[in-house]
């Protein structure tokens, strides 16, 4: 099975500690983080990536902005809003859009 690539961008870093924690503990899912959607628009341009997960703290305009940005380059990614429900919800949203996308 192949590894999925996640980006997280979140600006409570605490949150986003655990974010990458709950995902990289999957063997098949590898996740980077930042808190700077500059930086993480950068990370994005140069690698390719499967999800993006947008957690707390992250202003109304950036989430618009960031989601827009990563679809326009991406098209094929699949972008999360995730703020909070623990890490039960978190692998059930995860999850959900994996079978989703593979029924298209």
């Amino acid at each position: 099975m192949k590894t999925l690539e996640f980006l997280i961008l979140g600006k409570n870093e605490a949150i986003l500690t655990i974010l990458l924690r709950l995902v990289n503990a999957n063997e098949n899912w590898n996740a980077v983080g930042f808190s700077d959607e500059n930086a993480a628009q950068d990370y994005f341009l140069k690698n390719k990536i499967d999800m993006v997960l947008l957690s707390s703290a992250i202003e109304d305009h950036v989430e618009k902005e960031f989601t827009s940005f990563c679809i326009e380059h991406q098209p094929d990614v699949e972008v999360i809003e995730h703020f909070g429900g623990g890490s039960g919800l978190l692998k059930s949203e995860i999850e959900h859009r994996l079978y989703l996308k593979e029924k298209k």
